[in-house]
């Protein structure tokens, strides 16, 4: 992987909102932008990939109808502020592969290709390649309640030699020492649900990504996080991922 800089690449509008660029080995472009909470979005070549997109269970609400519609959309488990119908109905155009869990699968009245932790989907794509599905749970005592191990998932996705993982709700598990050769990381850190700056920055020393989004932090101090892993060589990137 290839960073060609925080916002370098972007058009105005796209730094406006956020946005970072990456070259995958063989030169193909990839953009993320930060929507939200647990939403992202990235484009990678001509396609364009959705992760957790939600509209107003999340402020400020999203008009999914107003960016361009998806190719891939990922969703990771079923709580309100990462499944939310209306963003994939808005996102969805004829050919767009929605990819799940069993819980999200059932709820959504059979939508979906279904995942499950250690699955490895062969997508039909020179560009995203594989997608794997890997843990992603609570293991604190007071916390199994919100995530049980199973349920849910994470993502890597594999970007034609870019490797980008995306953990959804999780804490930082044993599996995540299995995590290889990870580019970009998205751990979340959102107290009481998932976990602390601490955990944040063990799980990224777990992982051992370049380049770090901390997302889905809600109040947490975030700075925290960055403190925690200088000199570590990672490069941590702070978006509003509140």
């Amino acid at each position: 992987m290839m960073i060609v800089g925080a916002m370098c690449g972007c058009t105005a509008q796209e730094r406006e909102a956020g946005c970072d660029v990456f070259k995958t080995p063989s030169g193909i472009t990839v953009k993320m932008y930060c929507i939200k909470h647990g939403s992202v979005r990235m484009q990678v070549g001509d396609k364009w990939i959705y992760v957790d997109p939600v509209t107003t269970a999340v402020k400020p609400e999203t008009d999914y109808s107003t960016l361009p519609k998806a190719d891939y959309i990922l969703v990771t488990h079923e709580h309100f502020d990462h499944l939310d119908s209306v963003a994939i109905n808005q996102l969805t155009k004829p050919g767009t592969m929605l990819i799940t869990n069993a819980r999200c699968h059932d709820m959504l009245g059979g939508k979906g290709q279904v995942m499950a932790n250690g699955d490895v989907l062969h997508l039909p794509d020179e560009v995203f390649t594989t997608l794997e599905a890997v843990p992603a749970y609570n293991n604190s005592p007071d916390k199994l309640q919100f995530h049980p191990k199973g349920r849910d998932n994470g993502f890597i996705l594999n970007l034609n030699g870019m490797r980008i993982y995306i953990a959804g709700d999780t804490e930082d598990i044993p599996e995540m020492a299995d995590i290889k050769d990870i580019d970009v990381a998205f751990l979340p850190c959102n107290l009481p649900f998932t976990m602390t700056p601490e955990q944040c920055a063990h799980a990224a020393t777990m992982v051992k990504p370049a380049v770090l989004f901390p997302y889905h932090y809600g109040q947490t101090d975030i700075q925290q996080v960055v403190k925690l892993l200088e000199g570590s060589g990672i490069d941590v990137r702070i978006r509003d991922y509140q």
